[in-house]
């Protein structure tokens, strides 16, 4: 997944289980009223397009100003229901491309009484500034990613220090306001500019805890919360990272699995413990000769991750698999390293906004033997990503800003919320769902049985989709006795692909929108 600060009318945040009192946000002004543009795509031709001037700091609101950018397509019912703000996640993810997607995957009859409402959160792409801190940081090929030497080690530490660094050098004046509090009281900054007294808010993954965050500031100013793939709040973030280790592998061995039930199609057995041996001999194989001179070890796990958030690429993965195995071809996984794993420079925009606000949000070990002792110890039992989302998160060790106790979001004071998990989510692994649900009072917790995607609403579940379309139209949310509020089954895994397998679905359509790692 891959926070703090100050709050309106002088109110108090609860952090870390302590009351601390935050500065008010003295002499805001009404926002000037936003120039929306048309900006149609064939696929959205309503969207509009306008920029939104907020402070870098909030607590010195007449201080600099930076931009946000911001996209809506607005209501045509009689009936509006207010702002729908909607978030991907990340963070560092971009918004803008989520409204047309929302407002067109609703029932008609809904959408059409909100204003869909996407944004470039601080620092992320059409928003200004936009961060850049190490162009190319990703570009293959890298280090193998686990440390089994000294030499490998130092050489992936000395990366991640490189790029805190470089963010520092490049953004020092910006990173102590690049962080979740921060884009909390952006959103309140548009609803204010939109001139509405309460927002509708539907975010994923890393947008779960941006909205519990801005309902713990702004109790007052949330009308409806929806909440999909949810972030445990409690494990912010280091804690979730060692989470994810162990969930990303459960997905990969359900990879596994699932080749060897297409054995027919990709000839690699039937025996999903000895196919796992053929991945991990692969692995070994790229790294004394990357496929293409492109895909080595660190760049296969970064190629297959994206299996572990939504199982429709697992054809695509399978199919380049058993092309390298079957018949030493690494054209098929370069081709799928440059359509799932390739940054490009969108990509280092959204991971060094990433790493800006996961290493400012929270405290995160500063001792490099703690994060080689914990990494290790779940290496052992969980392999396959372990340390790559080490690596991804190490920035965070040598970063130049100090980081408080993150929020604790536990909140009484909303209407009803909604809440939407899969119980086989590896991004966001299910009990952090239930830790949600636990801390906001009153919230409904809608589980996909089975589920195996990371973000799941509006992707093809016409179950979780009645119950976001009850929510959204008059407010219903379900009501069990137990933990779960209601379930819903999940959808039939893929198939292999086929001449006439269909191009794309709402599903992928989705999920290239939400972006990995967030």
């Amino acid at each position: 997944m891959r926070k703090r600060a100050a709050v309106l009318c002088g109110a108090a945040v609860v952090v870390a289980g302590t009351f601390t009192a935050v500065p008010a946000e003295a002499g805001v002004e009404r926002s000037p009223k936003l120039a929306w543009k048309s900006c149609g795509t064939t696929a959205h031709p309503t969207l509009q397009c306008a920029s939104l001037k907020v402070p870098l700091d909030h607590a010195n609101p007449h201080g600099e100003q930076i931009t946000l950018a911001l996209s809506r397509v607005p209501h045509t019912a009689k009936t509006y229901q207010g702002p729908l703000l909607v978030n991907p996640g990340g963070p560092g993810g971009s918004g803008l491309g989520l409204a047309g997607f929302v407002a067109k995957t609703l029932p008609k009859p809904v959408a059409a009484q909100y204003d869909v409402i996407g944004f470039d959160p601080r620092g992320v792409g059409k928003s200004k500034p936009a961060l850049d801190c190490r162009p190319g940081h990703f570009d293959p090929v890298r280090p193998d990613s686990v440390p089994s030497t000294p030499a490998l080690e130092k050489a992936d530490r000395s990366r991640a220090q490189s790029f805190a660094k470089a963010c520092g050098d490049k953004y020092a004046h910006l990173l102590p306001y690049i962080d979740t509090i921060s884009a909390a009281r952006d959103m309140d900054r548009i609803r204010h500019a939109v001139g509405a007294e309460r927002i509708n808010y539907f975010g994923y993954s890393y947008g779960t805890y941006l909205g519990a965050v801005y309902a713990r500031l702004f109790p007052e100013r949330v009308r409806r919360l929806v909440l999909d793939s949810v972030v445990d709040p409690t494990g912010v973030w280091y804690e979730n990272n060692l989470t994810q280790d162990h969930a990303f592998n459960d997905r990969h061995l359900a990879f596994m699995a699932w080749v060897a039930k297409h054995h027919a199609t990709y000839k690699l057995g039937t025996d999903p413990a000895k196919i796992e041996a053929k991945w991990y001999a692969m692995r070994a194989a790229l790294a004394k000769k990357p496929a293409g001179g492109t895909v080595g070890p660190a760049e296969l796990e970064e190629t297959f991750l994206p299996g572990g958030y939504f199982n429709g690429y697992w054809p695509h993965l399978a199919e380049a698999f058993a092309a390298y195995v079957g018949d030493r071809n690494g054209d098929p996984l370069v081709e799928a390293y440059e359509n799932f794993a390739a940054v490009d420079a969108a990509g280092d925009n959204s991971y060094s906004v990433y790493t800006s606000v996961q290493c400012r949000d929270a405290t995160w070990p500063r001792h490099w033997e703690q994060w080689r002792e914990d990494n290790w110890a779940v290496y052992a039992k969980a392999p396959f990503m372990t340390w790559s989302n080490a690596w991804y998160n190490a920035p965070c060790a040598f970063w130049p800003t100090g980081s408080p106790q993150p929020v604790n979001v536990a909140n009484g004071q909303l209407p009803p919320v909604l809440l939407l998990q899969a119980t086989g989510d590896a991004a966001t692994p299910y009990q952090g769902a239930v830790m949600m649900h636990r801390m906001l009072h009153g919230s409904s917790l809608v589980v996909e049985e089975g589920g195996q995607n990371h973000g799941i609403s509006l992707s093809g579940n016409a179950c979780l989709d009645k119950h976001v379309a009850a929510y959204l139209t008059d407010g219903t949310v379900p009501r069990g006795d137990g933990e779960v509020d209601a379930v819903c089954d999940a959808l039939p895994g893929p198939k292999p692909l086929s001449p006439t397998s269909a191009a794309s679905s709402r599903g992928s359509t989705l999920h290239g929108l939400l972006g990995f790692r967030g």
